[in-house]
């Protein structure tokens, strides 16, 4: 892995791909196949997202054979397991060891704007260069999201985003209120209440799915009726579907359910989801039952596809009673102060803004999100990589990233014109084998 200086990022580029995470090595692998010369920047290291914004005990709700980098799907002795945080980084890293790619670490884009006459300009934190096209692979996630209103809890509650969670010892002593219940929230929660401490949850309207149904993950039985495939105009939600939260379930202990309704009846307190505060008391809507049972709702419509699709194809596989719930509410909580509770931590589970005020490009809509086609925008020569429902489900995850990043490597060889491309560089022979 290279680190760059100020002058060695050079001062013109057919391509320059902005983020080194794994959407801008995948993007930068298929851009080498091509002989596409580019270079990609990385302000932090590789595997950065992975390595200081997942918690201690964090792995990925997907089996590892769905770490399929181009040229790089995983070949360990667990393909059914999933990947502990630090062994997401061991592959990344593994993945530049492997090709070598034009990485220069340590070098944030800090402007970018489009040239009259085609182009782009890219300021950075080690010089300013020309691209003839630009990539920007730096997700979705800049920014956590908490709501305003939280500046008015009291100086004494500690309140921390997901991404800043470590362990529950790096808490204060007393309980745990965790806001949120999309995968990291409900991760997190479990957490917390496996090693002990007295968990509050307020339940958002994140649906769930089950590990395993009939013999087999729910992953493998959604890949090979193509859910992962499906392209993101073909959604009954179509664009909108990009604003939903993922299904809640976790690869801890081997893989397994997240049932909140099993913790409840283990101690953790649930509610409804916190809609603001007033002084030391979070007003709450009474809406936990309905999120239970709607989450309860999409994990069972996603079995009863299963079943169909087992049905229709006459496959052999074992028989599964359905979920039956096992704690329901006694009703609805309408606050909750933090004055009368031993609550003395708040973690806010709520997801992040995007932050894309450096691309001075009019290519955005109102929410400030890229306008494209499969990563394609209107800007010619300007494209996206990485980002959920980018054009899958599976576009935004290890799983569907190569099929993103290739169709964009075909898109740029179009516009750089067979004259300009240079020899494919060697691959590291050492690293294939290793």
């Amino acid at each position: 892995m290279a680190t760059g200086e100020p002058s060695s990022i050079g001062s013109h580029h057919n391509a320059v791909v902005i983020g080194g995470g794994q959407a801008g090595l995948a993007i930068s692998y298929c851009l080498q196949q091509r002989g596409i010369e580019h270079v990609v920047l990385e302000k932090n290291r590789v595997g950065h997202e992975w390595r200081e914004h997942r918690w201690d005990s964090f792995c990925l709700v997907t089996p590892n054979w769905q770490c399929r980098l181009p040229g790089f799907p995983y070949n360990g002795s667990d393909p059914h397991g999933f990947m502990l945080k630090d062994q997401i980084v061991q592959y990344l890293e593994d993945y530049v060891r492997f090709f070598r790619p034009p990485l220069h670490e340590g070098v944030s884009a800090i402007r970018l704007h489009a040239r009259a006459k085609g182009g782009f300009d890219v300021s950075t934190s080690a010089g300013d260069c020309f691209a003839e096209q630009i990539v920007v692979a730096t997700g979705g996630y800049h920014t956590p999201r908490i709501p305003r209103w939280a500046e008015r809890l009291p100086e004494s509650i500690a309140q921390l985003h997901s991404s800043q969670y470590r362990n529950p010892t790096s808490l204060a002593p007393g309980e745990v209120l965790v806001v949120g219940t999309g995968q990291s929230g409900c991760q997190i929660a479990e957490d917390l209440h496996l090693a002990g401490r007295r968990v509050h949850l307020a339940v958002g309207s994140a649906p769930r799915t089950a590990r395993r149904y009939r013999g087999r993950d729910v992953v493998d039985w959604l890949e090979d009726m193509g859910y992962y495939n499906l392209p993101v105009h073909e959604h009954p939600l179509k664009d909108r579907v990009r604003a939903k939260a993922n299904h809640y379930v976790t690869g801890r202990d081997g893989g397994r359910d997240i049932d909140l309704r099993q913790r409840a009846k283990e101690g953790m307190r649930l509610y409804g989801h916190v809609e603001d505060a007033r002084g030391t008391r979070l007003m709450l809507v009474g809406d936990l039952k309905q999120n239970l049972d709607q989450a309860d709702a999409v994990a069972e419509s996603i079995k009863t596809s299963i079943d169909k699709y087992i049905a229709e194809r006459g496959i052999e596989a074992p028989v599964e009673a359905r979920y039956r719930p096992v704690w329901e509410p006694a009703g609805e909580t309408a606050s909750l102060d933090l004055a009368t509770t031993p609550i003395t931590t708040v973690i806010w589970s709520t997801g992040f803004h995007s932050d894309y005020r450096w691309v001075e490009v009019p290519i955005f809509d109102g929410r400030g999100y890229p306008v494209h086609f499969r990563g394609v925008t209107a800007a010619g020569g300007l494209y996206f990589l990485g980002l959920p429902w980018l054009h899958t489900w599976g576009s935004g995850r290890f799983s569907g990233v190569a099929a993103d990043a290739d169709y964009l490597a075909d898109r740029i060889e179009e516009r750089v014109g067979a004259s300009t491309l240079s020899p494919t560089p060697a691959l590291n022979e050492a690293a294939l084998g290793s």
